[in-house]
């Protein structure tokens, strides 16, 4: 059995992905997206991955889609569509990639779905931008402005009462301006849940002295266990976007009241490996064979 691992840069994450394949007596290997090809001919219309010959693997697990140009983008998700139209699982699926990688798409779903994420405007007009700006700041708000691609938080600007709107250049000629939500702890603090399978498997919360929680920017990580609450808003959110595996992020705010922040489709997972007390990698492993139609033990080989 052969499974893709796709990723551009393996790293840490690559590494523990192969060790828990291995253990299950399956060959991986490494995929760039990028590098694949599709030849369409009428009679016989072919897909070639790199590493495999003639041949597919078995099953997929996306670890990484690799930045570029919004063609090279589209075109390394279409590599993902034709093999799930030809019948190989992958995980997350190429829908499912494209509802969480574009926030604005993420945050309209929520809403439409009636989870609760905070208010938020996406708009190409600048004069509209401006003036919900105005808007929220009169009634006491901040505002996050946000790419809509993006992670690890990059690029994010607060903007207070007497903050300026980022210029169209900066945001790419899109706005993304989502209410700040103060956390009810000290500081910034967050959660994030790992889910396999539509079931939340680790748990985290994320504590910084300034404003940001992402672990590459020095947050630290926390174990935590999901409350009832908690778990039901994060499978919610990962199933309405028909996600496989999902990091969800959630904040309570100093009023009690739970946010739906982010949901990630291909969600590290290392400071949360670190606390959690349960190896993620293998988990996955587990949710590809299953997927692929083999059993989830462990062989001994």
């Amino acid at each position: 059995m052969r499974v893709a691992i796709a990723t551009d840069t393996p790293g840490w994450h690559g590494a523990r992905l192969r060790e828990a394949f291995a253990a299950r007596a399956v060959e991986t290997r490494f995929l760039a997206l990028g590098d694949c090809a599709l030849e369409l001919r009428t009679a016989a219309p072919r897909l070639r991955l790199p590493g495999f010959g003639d041949g597919l693997p078995d099953a997929v697990l996306v670890r990484g889609i690799g930045a570029g140009t919004l063609e090279e983008v589209v075109f390394r998700l279409d590599v993902l569509h034709a093999l799930e139209a030809i019948g190989i699982p992958v995980l997350n699926g190429a829908r499912a990639i494209e509802r969480s990688v574009d926030k604005s798409l993420t945050s309209f779903l929520l809403a439409t779905a009636g989870l609760p994420t905070p208010p938020t405007l996406v708009s190409g007009d600048e004069q509209e931008a401006r003036a919900w700006l105005r808007t929220e700041t009169a009634a006491g708000h901040e505002l996050i402005c946000k790419p809509l691609f993006g992670s690890q938080g990059e690029g994010l600007v607060r903007i207070g009462a007497d903050g300026r709107l980022p210029d169209r250049d900066a945001v790419a000629g899109v706005w993304y301006l989502q209410r700040f939500i103060a956390s009810a702890e000290e500081g910034a603090s967050d959660w994030r849940l790992f889910l396999v399978g539509g079931r939340v498997v680790a748990t985290m919360r994320r504590s910084s002295a300034g404003w940001l929680t992402n672990v590459a920017r020095g947050a630290r990580c926390h174990a935590g266990v999901a409350d009832r609450e908690m778990d039901a808003l994060a499978t919610r959110a990962a199933d309405l976007l028909g996600m496989d595996y999902a990091g969800v992020d959630l904040m309570r705010d100093r009023d009690g009241r739970w946010w739906v922040l982010e949901v990630n489709s291909i969600p590290a997972w290392r400071g949360l490996q670190g606390v959690c007390g349960v190896d993620i990698a293998d988990l996955l492993a587990d949710a590809v064979l299953a997927r692929a139609g083999r059993p989830a033990s462990l062989e001994v080989v």
